[in-house]
């Protein structure tokens, strides 16, 4: 049996998608900045994605909506212009959290460098930031707030909405790194008070190399690149044809479908959990409750997450101990590390995320599997031999 299971790193295509991206590269491949009819079709067919996009996540206006590359592209836009807008107004300190993507943080790295504060907040232990946490970091210097919708890797949802109301009445602007939740939870920039907004197509069964930038009427975009007019000259370059057309309509069935997925993923997440929690030595991380439906992240004592991994993969399972984007480093993720997990069960991580496209069988099947190999890596750990020693001892 065929498992995948890492669906916060990237989904399957749906079929809606790549039927309606099919026509792009081979009958209508003009260019869409062309006077030409046959340009203007494409054009008229883009700005149709921006209307389908500015609908699913309650935009007032189709023309808030620009297109890039994808979510790192356009979590970098809107700090970068946020920081700027800022600096006019002699405001030059931003409000973030230390738990994250990399696109986030290392970006107001780079903003640190160029003289401006950055305070990031705390997550408490269930992986939550909460409104009044925000709300204490900010002050009459801020120039912006940056709070993910949901996390990355634990799959912790945030109070954006609370977040939100408070910027807006302190006349701060409010970004949300909305990677991981568009297409899975409900979004609305307008109930939320948000300001700007990032998503990537691929993680909603949308293609790579397609994201959003929401910015609401009236914020000034910074241009990251220099060329052409294109997106309302806020991203040059010709645009991604059949991955704009992709990323509308996986996004756009995602949302129609949202309740029932939601339910069905929530059902199965919790299948696995209640599974690989009976495991001695395993600690759930995040929210139990306050996290998308797809989401597991658990470590288990005595293990080794890279090994955990190799061993599924080897007999059909494909999850990760992380981030896709941090998967390259040998440091433990500075997401568990933020919200406290124990050095001891951080390096005996997986991260098991969900689609609509996985069943019950193979849910099944990842507790069976998981349980056998954490078992056997167990057998070779002097740690874990040591642990159950010192645990017999006390007993006696």
């Amino acid at each position: 049996m065929y498992v995948y299971a890492d669906n916060a790193a990237a989904t399957k295509l749906s079929e809606k998608a790549k039927t309606a991206m099919l026509p792009y590269f081979d009958e209508l491949y003009a260019n869409p900045s062309a006077i030409h009819s046959a340009g203007q079709k494409i054009k008229d067919d883009i700005n149709h994605s921006r209307e389908t996009v500015a609908a699913a996540i309650g935009a007032e206006q189709a023309g808030e909506i620009t297109f890039t590359s994808g979510g790192t592209e356009s979590d970098n836009q809107a700090i970068m212009s946020a920081a700027a807008l800022g600096a006019e107004k002699g405001k030059k300190h931003i409000v973030s959290t230390d738990f994250e993507h990399h696109a986030v943080l290392h970006t107001l790295n780079k903003l640190k460098k160029q003289g401006f504060e950055i305070t990031l907040a705390r997550p408490d232990r269930n992986g939550i930031v909460s409104a009044e946490t925000i709300a204490a970091l900010i002050r009459d210097d801020t120039a912006l707030v940056s709070v993910m919708y949901a996390n990355n890797e634990i799959g912790t949802i945030q109070p954006i909405g609370e977040i939100g109301a408070i910027c807006r009445e302190r006349g701060v602007l409010f970004h949300t790194d909305a990677v991981q939740a568009a297409g899975h939870i409900s979004i609305d920039v307008k109930r939320d008070n948000v300001d700007l907004l990032s998503l990537s197509g691929h993680k909603f069964h949308g293609p790579k190399g397609a994201g959003v930038l929401y910015a609401r009427k009236g914020i000034a975009l910074s241009r990251l690149m220099e060329g052409g007019g294109q997106e309302k000259s806020r991203r040059p370059g010709t645009e991604n044809v059949p991955a704009i057309i992709g990323l509308a309509a996986a996004l756009e069935e995602s949302v129609s479908n949202m309740e029932r997925e939601s339910e069905y993923l929530t059902t199965l997440r919790n299948r696995i959990i209640a599974g690989l929690t009976k495991i001695e030595g395993s600690v759930m991380n995040g929210s139990e409750k306050q996290r998308l439906p797809g989401n597991i992240n658990i470590s288990f004592e005595g293990t080794d997450g890279e090994s955990l991994v190799l061993l599924l993969y080897h007999i059909g399972i494909t999850v990760s101990n992380g981030s896709a984007c941090t998967s390259v480093s040998t440091q433990p993720s500075h997401v568990l590390r933020s919200i406290g997990v124990p050095k001891e069960y951080i390096r005996g991580t997986l991260r098991i995320t969900l689609s609509r496209y996985n069943t019950a069988e193979q849910a099944d099947y990842i507790v069976e599997s998981v349980t056998k190999i954490v078992h056997y890596l167990r057998s070779f750990s002097p740690t874990w031999k040591e642990k159950i020693l010192e645990d017999k001892e006390r007993a006696v």
